[in-house]
Parts: C-alpha cells; structure tokens; sequence
C-alpha cells in the first residue's frame, strides 16, 4: 500500500504524496500548523492535519473542555475553529510555507455542510489530502454519520463527487458496533484510506461537586489508555477491508513511543497518526523515527513497509 522513494527506511509514498516517515500530527494538535516550525522541524513528520474546519466559525465549548487523567486525555474541545473562509484567507497560506504535506480535516454537521468544506479544498493545490471527520464525539450531533454504516454511506455519496482532485482520508468512530462495517461502507463509499481510531467516549466526574469534570459532560478519551483498542481495531480493518481493497489504514491512539508506531504497522498501518503524544512532547516525532528506523534495520528490512501487517500468530 505504500512504496519505498528512497534509501530512508521510513520515506514511503501514501496517496501520491511523498512522507519522509510514516508520523503524522492528527487533526488538532498543531493548530493551524504555521505555529509548528518554531518547535518542531516538520521534516520529521510525513504529513500534518489542520483543525477540523466547518463553515461557519466555532468557539467550541466552554472550560473545562480538556483534562488529564492516568494514561490518558479527556477533551470536549467542541470543533473549535475560524470557519472555512477564514482558514483559506489567513490560515492556509502560512501553512503551505511548511515544508510537509498538508492534510486538510473536514467537520459539518449536515451532508451540504461537509461537500462545501470538500468542494473548497479541492480547489486548493496545497491540500492534496483530506481527512472527512465522521467521529468527532465532541458536539451533539457528531457522530451521526460515524455510527451507522447507511448514514456514512449517504454522505460520502454527496462528498465524493466534490473531490475531483483531491484524494479522501475517511476518519472513523471506534464508539460502533462494528468498525469493520463502518470501514467496508468508507470504502464502498470512495474512500481512499481509512483512520483508525478517533477518540473513545467517556466521562469523568468530580466526586466532591458530584459535578462532570467537562463542561460538556462528556467527551472523547485519547492516549496510551486506548492505544490496545485502536491496534486491535487497525488489525480487524486490515484482515477484513483494507487489505483486499488496497486501502492504506493511518493508525491512530495513544503513540508515545516507537513501539506503539511499530504495533500499528505491523497491525496494518501504513502511516501512524499522533494527537495526545504531541501534547506530552512537541518533539516527539524526533526520538519515534530514531526508534523506528533501528527496528526496521534489526528487522533485516530496507523499508518499513515491508512490515506492514506482518504481524505474526
């Protein structure tokens, strides 16, 4: 699914686009992405997200909106961002100065609102990805084309005819019932690689103010905490969907060292996405690509995708 360009063990082609390593910051972590070069050298990740963007501008919810629990971060952060026209006006251009593919995140919550983000990124050469987040449990009614296979069916129907240029990165739900059917109606729907997973719903409560701790309720659990469930997730996907389909997978949750971008690859995945981890350590990518070349050499590899889904038993 993904192919070799050069002597680098970790540089791949994904979707056309060149990665110089499998790493990719997910959508969120690095805001509008022009604030990243003064931490992070973006010659260490193979491609960055933006914000889920919507049309309109969102102030998202109010505090508390994200605390850290052991192994893991809760947020409710509500899809903030400064809508579509002003991401393209202000935004974008100081992102596509960053010298790494630019995945464009697409958020709505109707089908008319997801097409016209898509029609409006197609147009836009310095986005040839985008990744359609169907999961985000962080709005009342994000998840709706998440959880049933026919919902998410219904919109890539509209959503895929908008991207004439563009290649689709579809994010899914693991608060399913079965991710390996919402996956086979991504694909069937036109996706051309698949997200695994976005964040876990749950909840957390102050036992004092017998209050929620988010000021939403609930929201969506990521880290460490969930990365067993995302690999067991890529893993089914792979076997059962992605596989066949020659559908590369992006594995997501809970990557805070090499090893957890190891298990993913070898689950399935030929890219690894990391959220929570680059809250911890901006610079996080830097010592993962270390590790994760030494593990392809001792693996008597030239390519890490060689390893891809070769998880043995």
């Amino acid at each position: 699914m993904s192919d070799r360009t050069a002597s680098n063990p970790l540089d791949s082609t994904f979707l056309g686009c060149r990665f110089r390593t499998p790493l990719i910051a997910a959508a969120g972590t690095c805001g509008y992405i022009e604030e990243l070069p003064g931490v992070l050298d973006p010659h260490e990740l193979g491609a960055i997200t933006t914000k889920s963007i919507t049309v309109e501008p969102r102030e998202g919810n109010p505090p508390w909106r994200l605390i850290d629990l052991p192994g893991a971060m809760l947020n409710a952060i509500g899809l903030a961002n400064v809508g579509l026209t002003r991401f393209l006006e202000e935004k974008l251009p100081h992102a596509a100065t960053v010298e790494t593919t630019i995945i464009g995140s697409i958020a709505g919550h109707s089908i008319d609102e997801y097409v016209a983000v898509a029609a409006a990124f197609d147009r836009e050469e310095r986005l040839p990805l985008v990744e359609l987040n169907v999961s985000c449990p962080n709005t009342s009614d994000g998840l709706q084309f998440g959880e049933h296979p026919d919902k998410l069916r219904e919109l890539l129907k509209e959503v895929r005819p908008a991207l004439s240029r563009t290649k689709l990165i579809v994010k899914l739900s693991p608060n399913v019932g079965s991710i390996v059917d919402m996956a086979q109606a991504a694909v069937e729907g036109g996706a051309d690689a698949l997200t695994l997973i976005n964040t876990v719903a749950a909840m957390a409560i102050d036992v004092e103010t017998r209050a929620p701790r988010l000021s939403r309720g609930q929201g969506g659990l990521s880290g460490p905490a969930i990365h067993p469930i995302a690999v067991r997730m890529v893993r089914d996907v792979y076997d059962r969907v992605a596989r066949d389909a020659n559908v590369p997978i992006i594995g997501l949750g809970g990557v805070l060292k090499w090893q957890d971008a190891a298990e993913f690859i070898l689950a399935g995945a030929s890219a690894v996405g990391i959220g929570t981890g680059l809250f911890v350590d901006p610079v996080l990518p830097r010592s993962i690509n270390r590790g994760l070349s030494g593990w392809v050499t001792r693996q008597g590899c030239h390519s890490f995708t060689e390893l891809i889904g070769q998880v043995g038993g």
